[in-house]
């Protein structure tokens, strides 16, 4: 009986490692629709990752089709539309107009923008391709005094003459375009503050003049313009002022203590426009640059000796 029992349980061990081997080989066994397909098994697997999908195209950024042409300007880390306006000679606001920019916070490195009014831009290809065309002011300051300078004899205007006389009038317009854009190279522009220099222009390392001073002392604008940007928005600038004097010419004003003129707003050269202060600076100075189509220069080429 004892003996019989033993076999019957080793019998039973038997039959259960048996089933057991048949389960783990059953539980191991590749599909089969994947037998003599190994080469090819793993290849599908990306597709399965989550959050992959497999040959969809990446959407360009806005603008990307004129990336390096001539008016428009690709974003970079760091920038903001304050900062492109200020190195490409244009009013931020003008810039989000010409972009449609619903929020002027949000854009995008890679993202390429026009910086240049749109009759400008198209300008600047056409005379690529050998094509003369006249300039075309922008939104920017015009000058007072060269208006006025161009304008034909009364004799054009006469009763009866004016369906001949809109072309001849229009004629002699393409002459003053020299004038008028020698007139922007020559700006008159005046020291913004009195104090003593106490750094002047490198290209590199400071783009424009420091000049000392006290708390609230006056900062006068360089010439007449338009306020282009007022406002803290421009690391490194504290609280700026930007002017816009024609299209040629932007100059800025940074660190001061208080604003006294809002965007948009037009001013005359020598007006107080801030008081000078030490706002994102390591003393009491106003910071004064000058900048041509964006690029900084050496106010000592335009401001009067002293």
């Amino acid at each position: 009986m004892f003996v019989s029992r033993g076999l019957v349980v080793g019998f039973t061990v038997a039959l259960a490692g048996l089933a057991l081997t048949g389960c783990g080989t059953r539980l191991n066994r590749a599909p089969v629709e994947d037998r003599g397909t190994s080469s090819q098994s793993s290849s599908p697997a990306p597709a399965a990752q989550p959050g992959v999908v497999v040959g969809t195209p990446i959407k360009p950024l806005p603008g990307a089709e004129n990336a390096g042409k001539p008016g428009y300007y690709t974003v970079k880390p760091g920038d903001t539309l304050i900062r492109i306006g200020l190195e490409s000679g244009q009013s931020w606001k003008d810039i989000a107009r010409w972009n449609n920019l619903e929020n002027a916070n949000l854009i995008e490195v890679g993202q390429v923008l026009r910086v240049a009014p749109p009759a400008a831009a198209s300008q600047a290809v056409a005379s690529d391709t050998g094509v003369v065309t006249r300039p075309v002011a922008s939104s920017s300051v015009t000058p007072a005094a060269p208006a006025s300078g161009p304008v034909p004899p009364a004799s054009a205007a006469k009763p009866g003459a004016s369906a001949a006389a809109g072309p001849v009038a229009a004629a002699p317009a393409p002459a003053p375009a020299p004038a008028a854009a020698g007139g922007d190279d020559d700006m008159a522009f005046i020291w913004p503050a009195p104090g003593t220099l106490i750094a002047g222009f490198d290209e590199a390392r400071n783009k424009g003049y420091d000049i000392a001073g006290k708390a609230g002392d006056p900062v006068l604008a360089a010439a007449d313009g338009r306020v282009v940007y007022a406002g803290a928005g421009l690391r490194g600038y504290g609280n700026l002022v930007i002017l816009k004097h024609n299209n040629t010419f932007l100059t800025a004003y940074a660190h001061n203590q208080t604003l006294l003129v809002k965007e948009d707003q037009a001013v005359r050269k020598g007006q107080k426009i801030a008081e000078m202060g030490s706002t994102d600076a390591d003393r009491v100075k106003l910071h004064f640059e000058i900048r041509r189509q964006g690029k900084p220069v050496d106010p000592s080429r335009y401001l009067p000796a002293r």
